[in-house]
């Protein structure tokens, strides 16, 4: 008998409180997803690390071996001093020496990816003035960027989604829902194509050291603004074009953020994706001002026939027939109503 009622108490609770249950469920699952990731990651890329690892020490040991004139404290401070630089965007092959990461293009994509947060970190200020800029830059340029995203957004969902969705429902006669499932696969489909496939088959043609997968891989990268930094177009030594390519991977990258918010922005149109996100929300109450002023269960004919009744004759206006109708005093927004 306690386990029945405890078990109605919880189920009572629950359905009482299905928002805050399904947020609950959410945040559980969320950590889960984090915790399946990081073992997946973990299983797949420490033993790569591991033999990264032994490779570098071999390697190390064999040049010391070779040349005995070098200690391991020298070469150490050396291989520190040239990991310090190389996190800076600052390489000490010579090769590298022809390319600059401050010049105006390599500039303009570094503001781009600060702007938009994608952020590789292949390149970073060096001064401290620079660093300075850099936060008063972001603070700025952030919040203006998303506001510039929003209102590209906004008007292109108005040409690309809102009126090809109403025109199709109107014209076919399907269900709203239905043609906007269609038109968003569809949409997804041409965003795929044009800011993934095609680009990673012209990145891998361009960048000589990538393939396919690596160039799909970076399109996926930087356009959902994750900006892992491990693969950067346009660094190559012998890179031809280098300040138009430049340009031209900017202007990629804002385009495919714009199409990517847009394709984002449809799907969160569809019905179905609104019940789930509102499945999740907390209700908004009501001010006081919106609160209704008669309660349903007060509310009834008998009631108000009670209350409009007893008029006085005085206050009633007289027709042409010699019958009154009642004229109530106007009634203030401070005066309470209450029927009984």
């Amino acid at each position: 008998m306690l386990q029945c009622l405890t078990g109605s108490s919880c189920m009572r609770f629950i359905e009482g409180n299905k928002a805050t249950s399904y947020f609950v469920c959410l945040v559980v699952t969320y950590v889960l997803y984090l915790v399946f990731g990081a073992l997946i990651f973990s299983s797949v890329e420490l033993p790569y690390e591991d033999d990264l690892r032994d490779e570098l020490r071999a390697i190390k040991q064999h040049f010391l071996q070779e040349n005995d004139c070098i200690s391991d404290e020298r070469l150490e401070k050396f291989l520190a001093r040239v990991l310090e630089a190389n996190n800076y965007g600052v390489s000490v092959l010579n090769n590298a020496s022809t390319n600059r990461n401050w010049d105006f293009t390599s500039a303009l994509f570094f503001a781009s990816t600060v702007l938009s947060t994608t952020g590789y970190g292949h390149s970073v200020p060096l001064s401290d003035g620079g660093k300075a800029f850099c936060i008063i830059y972001s603070v700025i340029g952030i919040p203006f960027t998303l506001l510039f995203l929003t209102a590209v957004v906004q008007r292109i969902m108005v040409f690309v989604t809102r009126r090809p969705v109403a025109y199709v429902h109107r014209r076919s006669g399907w269900s709203k829902s239905l043609v906007a499932v269609a038109h968003a696969t569809f949409l997804a489909l041409i965003m795929v194509s044009c800011f993934f496939l095609i680009p990673a088959i012209i990145f891998s043609v361009l960048e000589e050291e990538w393939n396919f997968l690596e160039s799909f891989y970076f399109c996926f990268i930087s356009l959902s603004t994750i900006g892992l930094g491990d693969y950067v177009p346009g660094e190559g030594y012998n890179q031809r074009y280098h300040h138009l390519y430049k340009v031209g991977i900017t202007l990629y990258l804002l385009l495919g953020l714009i199409a990517m918010l847009v394709v984002l922005e449809t799907f969160c149109e569809l019905p179905h994706l609104k019940n789930l996100r509102k499945a999740f929300y907390l209700k908004k109450e009501k001010a006081e001002d919106q609160l209704n002023i008669v309660d349903h269960d007060d509310l009834s004919f008998s009631t108000v026939c009670e209350q409009t009744a007893p008029v006085p004759e005085e206050r009633g206006d007289l027709f042409l027939d010699g019958s009154t109708v009642a004229q109530f005093p106007p009634v203030t927004p401070n005066d309470n109503i209450v029927i009984r």
